[in-house]
């Protein structure tokens, strides 16, 4: 393999592209991202970037000095990905990259809800961030619709502005869907008390206003003024571009336990990349940090082996958040009927480690403001029942 292109350039290209000079990758580097920046970290942007306690600069995720000997197109997206002699990535300013071999590395577009209005922000972009900062300066009432990590973290930073905030959940607790309804339920308590208003089980219908918001509408006739509002209801994999492609798509690239898809000489990582997890028996996607930058290195291997490196054991995936000053922890995968108890400390004070269980086997563990008793139980996640 003489070239490798990357196709997306933020932590999950640039830790694709470290790992296959680590492993001996010599040939040409090219690194294709739509956006124009380079590779900077995203988790700050809902917390010290948004509060104005983090720059641009300060995001970067290069070392001083680090120089990977590649090929930069940033400002251009891809728009499709063609097989032949060669793999062949079109690009949106009408050139095209070929190469012996792809990393996808699109990651996701957040879901929106439709409409023009201004005021109503997304987040996934260091320009959103920014945007969402400067109405945040002028604005009163803040209205955050889905009750996950980021718009948790939105509501934290606007409520140390000052802000009035209201979050808007259609399932019965926030974070449910990763925590269960019962710890979800627990967390609730923490923004609760730092006066946030929380809405669960309720829809939105639409938004209101004349060119810019000023309310939100809920399917059972209740109005939320807002001068702001966040929408963070997820996002789906930026994988539109490969469209006749021949990579198999489903709720993103669908990949083996080691990265590699259904062509030969393409392999994918980061947001937009279902990996198959042997412990769910199924596909998955890892939307956070720690499999954007861990699972590239297994993925350098299957396309520099063609696909005969043995791939590693798959982490749990990890996930943290910091709320009001205290760290959330999470690492595993729940499902609905999995067993969860309180270990350590209690619910009530808002500090505690639960650890869920699924036939008599660790599956997961949540810590909130235990980091040592967190960083033990995490390592028995996924062992076999009765191992320890």
């Amino acid at each position: 393999m003489k070239s490798v292109a990357i196709v997306g350039a933020s932590l999950a290209g640039l830790s694709a592209a470290r790992a296959l000079r680590a492993q001996g990758f010599g040939g040409r580097l090219t690194i294709v991202g739509a956006e124009p920046h380079r590779p900077y970290d995203r988790p700050p942007l809902s917390k010290e970037f948004l509060a104005g306690q983090m720059t641009t600069a300060d995001l970067a995720l290069e070392g001083d000095g680090e120089d990977l000997d590649a090929e930069w197109r940033l400002g251009v997206a891809a728009t499709g990905l063609e097989q032949g002699r060669s793999l062949r990535i079109a690009l949106a300013d009408g050139s095209a990259v070929e190469a012996d071999g792809v990393v996808i590395a699109t990651g996701a577009v957040a879901r929106t809800l439709g409409g023009n209005l201004a005021g109503v922000h997304t987040l996934r972009t260091i320009e959103d961030a920014a945007a969402l900062r400067a109405d945040l300066d002028a604005a009163r009432r803040l209205v955050v619709i889905g009750a996950g990590f980021i718009g948790a973290e939105v509501a934290c930073v606007a409520r140390t502005l000052g802000l009035d905030v209201t979050i808007v959940e259609a399932a019965p607790a926030p974070f449910a869907r990763a925590l269960g309804p019962e710890m979800g339920t627990a967390l609730a308590g923490l923004h609760e008390a730092h006066g946030v208003r929380l809405i669960c089980g309720a829809a939105v219908r639409t938004l209101t206003g004349e060119g810019r918001v000023d309310g939100v509408l809920l399917e059972d006739g209740r109005r939320l003024d807002a001068d702001v509002v966040l929408v963070g209801i997820g996002a789906r994999p930026a994988v539109d571009w490969l469209d006749g492609s021949g990579v198999t798509v489903g709720d993103g690239v669908v990949c083996d336990t080691g990265g590699a898809t259904s062509v030969p000489g393409v392999v994918a990582v980061g947001d937009c990349a279902a990996w198959f997890d042997p412990a769910l028996g199924a596909h998955l996607r890892v939307e956070h940090w720690t499999g954007a930058a861990r699972r590239p290195a297994t993925a350098a291997r299957t396309l520099l082996s063609g696909g005969a490196a043995v791939p590693d054991t798959l982490a749990p995936p990890y996930l943290w958040s910091d709320q009001y000053g205290m760290r959330v922890q999470f690492a595993g995968h729940t499902l609905p009927g999995d067993e969860v108890s309180v270990e350590e400390g209690d619910l009530a004070s808002r500090r505690f480690l639960a650890v869920y269980r699924r036939e008599g086997r660790t599956v997961a563990v949540l810590g909130v403001d235990q980091p040592r008793s967190f960083t033990r139980w995490r390592r028995r996640v996924n062992e076999p029942a009765g191992a320890r």
